[in-house]
This record gives structure tokens, C-alpha cells and sequence, in this order.
């Protein structure tokens, strides 16, 4: 018998569906339920790899863990990798499938559609409950008629829908209202009740507000669910999150910090939850530096994160001056770390003759290391493990990039990786490193060893035991604020 299923859609983007649906897979998973997550489509260049070496959103791969089971491709069949503003990778069920501008990719919809549903049978044959993620808003009229990811997946399945709204960036009475007015009838009806999510303060404040929402809309209220802070220690699906979350929490860690991290915030970053290990570091001060800003003079090293367009990141930290920055603190003898497209950035040059991210080009690189790369496929993507070189701790961590770095300072790796591959560069006086592992601060001894080479302390011992606190503590949260044997219920 095919699996209950039920879809959380938003009145608009960040409004926090991700972070619940993980919290609902965890508190019915702690129920006895065979949970799966499962998000049509997804945008973001923060990306996971799965065992089988395919690719998925970052933030399905947490839900995944909430859910207590192994991530499969098919939790995001479509994963659409912003490369600039108008265009994107296309990934799906977990290979590349090319790349398409935004209104190439409207015309690409109608025939992704049957994989999509493809991937969700295939899900609900192995649980017996779907959590089904929509994308953006719900009321995206503009995009109605291609749509796969919110009200047209729900209608091609059948799946009943459950409407989000964010109370904390204010108007959510009229966003809720102004969703059901601007649906059309059929979707509009597959609309089983609303949430109202990050109260903060008194909840009863709002319980005039619920039930106008309810006369209003005609659709039961299921719950009210207080800002739940401890967000902050999972996984972020957008970089401006962590952004903001860093710079709740900056003045209690400046205070106490031995370590001050900069990371210029590149417009295309991927996979920046490299940095939640260490941002949860008591002893390190993490500063993503926004644009506009100069990178600050007193941090003793800066990360050059993964980036989905490094060509085109690194034309634009120029631009910001970053660079003028980043070779000023390796003059004042501070150290710089890259990771992928950080790494690549590290180089004397980047060289994209087949137009991988754009039109052919070559660009110079920071120069301060010594190494050149072509981008070229096909594109790595995998699970690796090995051992630090220099200190021979174990790692773990995924590669997921595409190109070829070569040159003299590979001879000096950072990472010996067990399938007998050197991975990274450093400089000969070791100040600069850069590596294509991913994960990398996760690993709790590697995460230990590299901050005591700083001089700096670990106070985190176990980060994987934090996540899963956290989750526990947010199922916990949810069980308290959301109807859930409603929401049981009212799947189907």
C-alpha cells in the first residue's frame, strides 16, 4: 500500500519550511514511522552527495537524517544550481543534466515532471509517510503553468497541502489571506489547514490573528510555533541565514574567541556548511563578511569558501577589493585557507576553454599557490576519506566539483586520500593551503587538531551529537506546537 504523503508549502521563500519538515521527519521517526523526505525541486548550490555519488539539497540530506535513514537521489530529483542570475546546472535524480537559463528552463518543466513523480513513487513504496517540501512561494501565479514544485506537483500527485507562514518578518495575516485569494479554485483545495511559524513572545497575542486567518481562508489552523533559537545549530539552505545567525551571536563569541575566522561572502557560495563545525566553536569568532565591507585586519586566517562560479566569484571579489585584502593579510603573515572554488581561486590561474561556467575564458588567480586550473569534466562527485599529511589525522568529508588542479605546489598536498589520490596544495611555508574536500571540520579530531594549530582550544566535542540534539530538541518542540496526529491524519 503507497505511503500517506502530505506537502508544506510557503507564502514565501525562507519563511522556514526546511527546518520544520526536518523536525516533523525527526519527531515521527521518534514515533515508530518510516519517514522520507522529499523536495521536488530545489535551488541552491549548497549541495550534498549521496552514497551512490549523485547529488541533492543539503538541506534533504539533514532531513534525511532527521528521518534516521540513508539519503537517496530521489528525495530531490531536481536540483537547479544557480551558476549567475539568470541561469543554472540542472540535477536531476543526482546527475548533471546540463545547465538552462531561467526561461529555457520553464520550457524544460513539462518533461521533468514524470521523474519527479518517478522519484516519489519510488519513496513512498519504502515508508509509510512522505513529507513532500514545496519551493519558494505558493503563490507564484507567473509560474503556475510549468510548475513542478509547489501547487503543480501537489495536483499531479494528489498530496495535500499545508501553507507555512513566517509571523517574524511581519504581515503574515495578509500573506496567508493573500494566498488563497490569488489561488485558483483547484489549488486552492488542496490546501488542508495553515502554520504559523517563529512567533516570538506571548503566543496568545495571536490567537485573534489565527482565527481571522481561519474565517478568512476557511482553513484550520494547525499550529502556532514559537522561534525555535537553537535553529541555528543545523544546517543553513541559504547563506544569508548563517549571515544573520553569526551576527545574532557575534558579540557574546568576539568576547571570548582566541580564533577570528573572516569569509568574504561570495554572491555564488556553495556549500557553506564547511563553516557550522567551527562556528560552533565557543573559541572561534566566524565573520562572513558581507559585500561592501573590507575584510577586517585583526582575523588570523581567512577561508575562501566553495564557490558554484569561480570564475565569476572571483571577478567579483575583486571587485570588492577582497583581493587587495587577502594579500595584505598574507603579507602581515596571516594564513588563508581555500576549499573547492576557493582552492581554485588560490592559484595563478583559472582556465575555462569549453565555456563550463560561461564564455570561454582565463582568468588570473591570486597566485599564492602554486598551481593551475582547468575547468573540465567530468564533474567529481563522491564520498572520500584519508589522512591529513601532515599530521596524519584521519578525514572524511565529499568532493563535488568540476575540474583539474595540476602544478609544482601538489607536490606538497594537505590530504592523502585512501583511494591513493593526493588532494589540495600548500604553500612552502605552509601559510596557505587549499583543498577539494568538503566536510572536512566535521570530522571531530581533524575539526581539534586544525584549531590547535592555531593555538586555539576545541570545546565541541562531538558536533554530529549536537545536530541530533538539536533535532530532538526540535521534534520535541514540534510535538508541543503542531497538531501533529491532525497532520497524520490529514494525509493521504
Amino acid at each position: 500500500m503507497p505511503a500517506r504523503a502530505i506537502m508544506f508549502q510557503g507564502t514565501g521563500s525562507n519563511v522556514g519550511k526546511s527546518v520544520l519538515v526536518a523536525g516533523l521527519a525527526r519527531a515521527l521517526a521518534n514515533r515508530g514511522h518510516v519517514v522520507r523526505p522529499f523536495k521536488p525541486q530545489n535551488m541552491s548550490n549548497n549541495a550534498a552527495v549521496t552514497v551512490d555519488g549523485g547529488e541533492i539539497g543539503r538541506a534533504q540530506f539533514l532531513q534525511a537524517r532527521a528521518a534516521r535513514v540513508v539519503p537517496s537521489v530521489h528525495m530531490n530529483p531536481v536540483l537547479l544550481k544557480p551558476g549567475s542570475d539568470l541561469g543554472a546546472q540542472i540535477v536531476v535524480q543526482g546527475k548533471v543534466e546540463g545547465a538552462a537559463s531561467a526561461r529555457e528552463f520553464q520550457a524544460l518543466k513539462k518533461g521533468l515532471l514524470p521523474r519527479v513523480l518517478d522519484s516519489f513513487s519510488k519513496l513512498r513504496s519504502e515508508s509509510d509517510i512522505v513529507l513532500v517540501e514545496g519551493a519558494g512561494s505558493a503563490a507564484e501565479t507567473n509560474l503556475r503553468k510549468a510548475d513542478i514544485a509547489n501547487m503543480g506537483f501537489a495536483v499531479a500527485s494528489g498530496v495535500p497541502v499545508v501553507l507555512i507562514g513566517d509571523i517574524d518578518r511581519g504581515g503574515v495575516i495578509a500573506s496567508l489571506i493573500g494566498t488563497k485569494v490569488v489561488l485558483d479554485a483547484d489549488d486552492a483545495a488542496t490546501v488542508c489547514g495553515f502554520v504559523v511559524n517563529k512567533m516570538r513572545g506571548d503566543p496568545t497575542l495571536f490567537d485573534d490573528g489565527m482565527a481571522d486567518i481561519a474565517r478568512r481562508t476557511g482553513w484550520p489552523a494547525l499550529g502556532l510555533v514559537p522561534y525555535f533559537e537553537k535553529a541555528g545549530r543545523l544546517p543553513a539552505e541559504d547563506a544569508y541565514d548563517i549571515s544573520e545567525r553569526l551576527a545574532a551571536g557575534a558579540g557574546k563569541m568576539r568576547c571570548r574567541a582566541s580564533l577570528k575566522i573572516a569569509i568574504p561572502l561570495i554572491p555564488r557560495i556553495a556549500n557553506f556548511d564547511d563553516l557550522d563545525p567551527l562556528a560552533a566553536e565557543p573559541a572561534v569568532d566566524l565573520h562572513m563578511v558581507e559585500r561592501g565591507q573590507p575584510l577586517p585586519i585583526d582575523h588570523d586566517i581567512i577561508i575562501l569558501p566553495g564557490s558554484k562560479a569561480t570564475i565569476a566569484d572571483l571577478t567579483a571579489l575583486r571587485e570588492e577589493g577582497w583581493d587587495i585584502d587577502i594579500l595584505a593579510h598574507h603579507r602581515r603573515g596571516g594564513r588563508i585557507l581555500g576549499l573547492c572554488g576557493g582552492y581554485q581561486m588560490l592559484g595563478h590561474s583559472i582556465d575555462d576553454p569549453d565555456g563550463v561556467e560561461g564564455l570561454p575564458s582565463t582568468v588570473e588567480g591570486l597566485g599564492l599557490l602554486d598551481v593551475e586550473t582547468i575547468l573540465a569534466g567530468p564533474k567529481q562527485v563522491r564520498e572520500v576519506s584519508g589522512k591529513s599529511a601532515d599530521t596524519a589525522t584521519s578525514i572524511t568529508g565529499y568532493e563535488i566539483h568540476m575540474g583539474r588542479t595540476t602544478g609544482p605546489g601538489t607536490a606538497m598536498p594537505v590530504h592523502h586520500l585512501d583511494d591513493g589520490r593526493p588532494d589540495g596544495a600548500r604553500s612552502p611555508d605552509g601559510r596557505v593551503t587549499g583543498s577539494y574536500v568538503h566536510g572536512l571540520f566535521v570530522d571531530d579530531r581533524y575539526r581539534q587538531q586544525w584549531l590547535t594549530s592555531f593555538g586555539a582550544e576545541s570545546s565541541l566535542s562531538n558536533h554530529s551529537a549536537l545536530v541530533d540534539d538539536t533535532l530532538d530538541a526540535l521534534a520535541a518542540h514540534l510535538e508541543e506546537h503542531v497538531e501533529i496526529d491532525r497532520l497524520i491524519s490529514l494525509a493521504r
